[in-house]
């Protein structure tokens, strides 16, 4: 939607301070084209797909040969693009669902980032041109039934028999993992954690999806037990050790979040403003009265300063300045003005925003996960909390 200002220029009608004069043309042209796909592939089946609990495999040739998988990965066959232009594909994925956002982050900024950041020369150059194009799928498996915001106690263990690796243990919450043909699975080891490339198929291997579910209902998540599962030497990750190794994964994909989760506010404010204005009652529309848009300015102001914000980060992170801490600001902030933002947008359409006629609801509701998901508000408030005073408090 866009507006005239009283200058006569034309500006998105979120945009309040002209966030777009901030980006390049190409960033610019890059979003436009992932918003043009959303449109078209995502918009019409997303209802669908959410009450069928069904991610849409067809979609994924597209978004491969959009540059949407490892999109800010440079080499071996990935599309190499900065982090705003990353930032900003994950911006118009998630305004259109979180599970398609989180399908790019778990696929690009779990999986491939895992091979690319800590694998071999041989891993990557095996696998990292095979996902970008799609034809290879990934999950992160670091997560589980009783080590979720605390990785370190992880129970999964790999033990070394001569020449080969034997892992057994249990993940959940393992997004993609029916449909992935390769998982990153973090285990201890008597040398502390490190990281595997496992086949799918591997004997001793099993994924199970979690259903059903209130949130993410168009992506999937999965438990996975692993049963004297027997890989060479080579599935290890040579470049990982210690927690350092998934963290680094992780933060790609937080940063990715921060951007998301202003694609989903923004979708929600403009579903409650274009109802707002058609909507009558008393014979005016919902957005002549004053309680509307007292509702709908905050909205817009939180989507400004979380654009901003997530701007700023991927400036930081093209610059290679980005510290752990200032991702924890946007993960934390973005996701809590997010979900307060759908479900704000929500009261506006009345009883109508229960149905999936309208996003927010479905918005707030797989901002839920993006809220819990690679660390909860709690765990960054306390990162935040121990940059600030210099004193760790997770204990």
């Amino acid at each position: 939607m866009t507006a005239v200002t009283p200058h006569g220029e034309t500006m998105s009608i979120y945009d309040l301070v002209d966030i777009d004069s901030l980006y390049t043309p190409a960033e610019l042209a890059f979003r436009d084209t992932v918003r043009e796909f959303v449109d078209r592939r995502i918009r019409p089946g997303i209802a669908r797909w959410y009450e069928d609990a069904v991610f849409p495999v067809e979609i994924i040739p597209e978004m491969a040969e959009l540059g949407l998988l490892g999109v800010h990965l440079k080499g071996y066959g990935c599309p190499g693009r900065t982090a705003v232009e990353y930032g900003l594909a994950a911006l118009e994925l998630e305004a259109g669902d979180s599970g398609l956002r989180t399908f790019v982050s778990v696929q690009g900024s779990l999986a491939m980032s895992a091979i690319h950041k800590h694998g071999s020369e041989e891993q990557k150059n095996e696998y990292l041109p095979r996902m970008a194009a799609g034809e290879i799928i990934g999950c992160f498996g670091l997560t589980e039934p009783t080590a979720g915001s605390d990785p370190g106690s992880m129970k999964t263990f790999a033990r070394q028999e001569g020449e080969e690796w034997v892992i057994n243990g249990s993940k959940r919450w393992i997004g993609l993992a029916t449909l992935a043909q390769i998982a990153i699975i973090w285990a201890m080891t008597d040398d502390g954690v490190r990281g595997f490339i496992v086949p799918t198929d591997t004997p001793g291997f099993t994924a199970t999806p979690i259903q059903p579910k209130l949130s993410m209902r168009a992506s999937v998540q999965c438990d996975l037990e692993l049963n004297e599962v027997r890989l060479p030497a080579t599935a290890l990750l040579p470049g990982a050790k210690g927690l350092r190794g998934p963290f680094e994964c992780l933060n790609e994909a937080r940063y990715g979040i921060a951007w998301g989760a202003m694609g989903a506010a923004r979708d929600s404010y403009l579903a409650a403003l274009e109802y707002s204005q058609q909507r009558l009652q008393f014979d005016r529309p919902l957005a002549g009265y004053q309680l509307t848009q007292e509702k709908l300015v905050n909205m817009a102001l939180e989507i400004n300063k979380g654009l901003l914000l997530a701007t700023q980060l991927g400036r930081l992170k093209d610059a290679g300045k980005l510290a752990p801490h200032q991702i924890s600001v946007g993960k934390l902030n973005n996701c809590r003005e997010a979900i307060k933002i759908c479900r704000e947008a929500r009261t506006i359409l009345g009883g109508n925003g229960i149905t999936l006629d309208y996003s927010p609801l479905r918005h707030a509701n797989n901002l839920e996960s993006v809220r819990t998901y690679e660390g909860t508000d709690e765990v960054h408030t306390l990162v935040l909390g121990n940059h600030i005073t210099g004193v760790p408090a997770f204990r």
